[in-house]
């Protein structure tokens, strides 16, 4: 049997996943409204590594699901689509520097090295509004999001969540980290 590479799932282990996403895809239809699912399907088969990577997501809580397709590119755009922050990403603080600043109580990892191991990108601001205006996400936890990097050079990093019916994004010490905030991710297949 060939041995398979770390980035690499199983037959069953995409086997599952694939039950998986379509199994979403099919109870969020409005997320995706004019996307077909084998179309999805097909290209997902021929994208291992891809697939790691929405497994990543799923394992750590996510719930990826279809949000776009880039006529452009020609590939599908994957969101964490997640009531709340996922669960296997919460208690991290932003980036490598602000967990190497932090004296004590250091979390286990940070978001941008997390999502990078992960091989997804954090949402934008702009992307997690797109978010929620396809559900609502985020009501009693929040998200960091990719933080411009004037904010982040003097020390800060942005998160957002939904209350009262909107989108609000806050600012916090780029080191800091809450058991209620984690981070969603995007990935194109």
């Amino acid at each position: 049997m060939p041995k398979k590479n770390k980035n690499e799932l199983s037959h069953q282990e995409q086997e599952a996943l694939l039950s998986t996403l379509k199994s979403r895809f099919v109870k969020n239809i409005d997320r995706h409204k004019d996307i077909e699912w084998a179309k999805v399907q097909a290209k997902l088969e021929t994208a291992r590594e891809k697939m790691w990577s929405l497994n990543e997501m799923e394992k750590t809580g996510g719930e990826p699901d279809v949000v776009g397709y880039d006529k452009t590119t020609g590939e599908y755009i994957f969101y964490d689509c997640s009531a709340e922050s996922p669960k296997g990403r919460r208690s991290l603080c932003y980036d490598r520097l602000a967990l190497e600043s932090r004296k004590e109580y250091k979390p286990e990892n940070n978001v941008l090295d997390m999502a990078t191991d992960m091989g997804i990108e954090i949402l934008t601001e702009e992307q997690y509004r797109a978010l929620q205006k396809l559900g609502h996400f985020d009501t009693k936890t929040s998200s960091w999001v990719k933080t411009p990097s004037e904010i982040r050079k003097l020390g800060g990093a942005i998160f957002a969540d939904f209350r009262y019916g909107q989108v609000f994004v806050y600012h916090n010490g780029a080191e800091s980290y809450y058991g209620a905030r984690a981070f969603r991710g995007s990935l194109r297949v």
